[in-house]
């Protein structure tokens, strides 16, 4: 039957997922997603309240999880989120490297400490996370799968975020070497690349002007909704499904880079 076909290419039961930045808007949605196939997630984030909100949607749903803090420019911190996730449920299959951060000041007026700040949690957290989690990986044996989200400015220059779009083609980079590196193990490094999603960390660049321009280059003439990002997921996320998926940037973008003039 088809229904059966469907959930065996994509039942996540007994795995965990651990998201980085599941407190977010974005990564909140895919936690959900990763739920409802069947994963306990470990929302690993600052926010315990936006966690609680979405945790209760969760068990709702009839799913599980946690959450666990975390502050993902920290390697002690990470270290601990591992061990905090293996005491409580003994494994961990999939990663989810989603903690990010935006800015939209002038190149010349970037300071040093802005730069260091945004390379910090969107390049230096996905490198230390890939790091202490994919040893566990390597060493237990685990057919992983890591999920590190990229963005369209990592592949196309936008204009407003320099530094952003510099951090982001560094992950980009990174899960190539690494699914290269790994894939003699099991172990898949896929990019998930969303196009224009409005969430916290771009809010503040997405001025009246800018939105006009990114709708008139988006061929679904919208912006994605968090939702939309669960499928790309939950293919990247699976075994079975996504078993040849590896160093691939899985575009969700409603046409974006399809667009020239």
């Amino acid at each position: 039957m088809p229904s059966s076909l469907i959930h065996d290419l994509f039942d996540l039961t007994g795995q965990v997922a651990v998201i980085i930045g599941g407190t977010g808007e974005l990564c909140g949605a895919m936690a959900e997603g990763l739920a409802g196939a069947g994963a306990t997630v470990v929302l690993a984030g600052r926010s315990e309240e936006k966690a609680a909100a979405r945790l209760a949607k969760i068990t709702a749903a009839g799913g599980q999880g946690c959450f666990l803090p975390v502050e993902a420019s920290s390697r002690t911190s990470l270290e601990t989120l591992k061990q905090e996730t293996l005491a409580k449920y003994g494994r961990i299959d999939i990663l989810v490297n989603g903690a990010g951060a935006n800015s939209p000041t002038p190149f010349l007026e970037i300071t040093d400490e802005e730069f260091e700040r945004l390379f910090n949690i969107n390049t230096t957290a996905v490198f230390m996370a890939c790091q202490i989690f994919g040893e566990y990986f390597v060493k237990e044996n685990i057919p992983a799968a890591i999920i590190n989200v990229g963005s369209m400015s990592g592949l196309i220059p936008l204009s407003r975020v320099f530094t952003y779009s510099m951090t982001k083609a560094a992950v980009h980079n990174l899960s190539r070497n690494l699914a290269r590196e790994w894939a003699p193990l099991g172990i898949r490094v896929n990019t998930l690349v969303p196009g224009f999603f409005p969430a916290e960390q771009n809010r503040k660049v997405l001025n009246p002007e800018r939105v006009e321009n990114i709708l008139r280059h988006t061929a679904a003439q919208r912006f994605g909704e968090a939702h939309e990002l669960i499928g790309a997921t939950l293919l990247l996320a699976s075994r079975k499904a996504g078993s040849f998926l590896n160093g691939i940037e899985m575009v969700v973008d409603g046409g974006y880079s399809a667009m020239t003039i």
